[in-house]
């Protein structure tokens, strides 16, 4: 078997159950997945994922029919658990006839993956361990993704490469697509041989051409090593905050004094837990918005993942993927030749 036959082999359960030509998953990135980096992905044979956030139904309504005025393969949403209308955005999802809902930010209701999988759509979620993949998987879950502490925004606490050796051998029921520090082809090949059906990866495709990051945002990324993009950390046990993988700049000490602030109105008893736990979380939406959009990337939060020293160039998405199917076909190649 040839090494490009061989790749296909290796990801065809991945490639059947997004319907694409290659097994890649675009990972959800508040403001930056949006219908032009999301078409961009699928029309160049991956699979894209819009990221819905804090959407509201009828904005992730046009985000989808966008999106689809710009290709015709198949892409996903990925909606946040904790949204107060999940119910309706997944009724949106259903009214566009969307093939894959992704359930993210916590762990799914079995209602919720019932309610996407009875209109229609396949349902992925993501599994931080083995006993929460195995419950996702016995609620209905049609895939699943392990994502580790090397992505970018929020994070869990153990590494991609651990993970994998946790979950890949144990679940075989579903696909499992494995994220998080992932930005070459050879590191595809190597997930795929240990049993996982594709991959996501989300850094990577910020300096595409069709992203609509601001010039300023991607300039970061160009910049940056590995080294650079550090997690956040909490400042009291009371408020767990999820951390999130950053390159490091002033936004980053904004975000420590908002946590002070926050706690300090909560000792004063102006603001009750969940309240305060909210405003820090919130913190973050306005701060990666004033970073992608607005171009501010002192102040605002530039995610990335520790990947984005891998990122060099500004290039168009067509050719990221390809740059990646071609190193992991290279890889295939000189195993066989060795």
């Amino acid at each position: 078997m040839d090494a490009q036959a061989q790749l296909s082999s290796l990801w065809s359960r991945g490639r059947d159950f997004l319907g694409t030509e290659v097994a890649i998953l675009g990972g959800a990135m508040s403001w930056v997945s949006e219908r032009h980096l999301v078409a961009a992905i699928s029309n160049a044979g991956g699979f894209g994922v819009i990221a819905c956030g804090s959407m509201s139904p009828d904005l992730l309504d046009a985000e989808i029919k966008g999106t689809q005025a710009l290709t015709v393969k198949p892409f996903g949403v990925n909606l946040i658990t904790m949204h107060p209308q999940l119910d309706a955005l997944i009724d949106v999802c259903l009214a566009n006839k969307v093939s894959h809902v992704v359930l993210a930010g916590g762990l799914p209701s079995g209602a919720s993956i019932k309610r996407a999988k009875d209109g229609g759509a396949k349902v992925i979620c993501f599994a931080p361990a083995v006993v929460l993949a195995k419950k996702l998987v016995r609620s209905g879950a049609d895939a699943l993704v392990i994502e580790g502490s090397e992505a970018g925004g929020h994070i869990g606490p153990v590494a991609t490469s651990v993970l994998a050796q946790e979950i890949l051998p144990v679940i075989r029921d579903v696909p499992v697509f494995v994220a998080g520090g992932i930005g070459r082809g050879e590191a595809i090949v190597s997930y795929l041989e240990m049993g996982a059906a594709g991959v996501q990866l989300g850094t990577r495709f910020v300096c595409a051409t069709e992203c609509i990051a601001h010039e300023n945002f991607k300039k970061a990324f160009l910049k940056a090593n590995a080294r650079d993009a550090m997690p956040t950390v909490q400042l009291d046990a009371r408020f767990p905050v999820i951390p999130v993988r950053a390159l490091v700049n002033k936004g980053t000490d904004l975000f420590m004094e908002t946590q002070r602030v926050v706690i300090e109105r909560f000792n004063k008893g102006e603001l009750d837990q969940k309240e305060a736990q909210l405003e820090i979380e919130h913190f973050w939406a306005g701060a990666l918005r004033r970073a992608v959009i607005d171009g501010d990337i002192e102040n605002g939060s530039v995610m990335a993942g520790q990947s984005v020293g891998l990122v060099t160039q500004e290039q168009p998405t067509v050719d990221i993927i390809k740059e990646l199917v071609d190193q992991a076909v290279t890889a295939l190649q000189l195993r066989a030749a060795s």
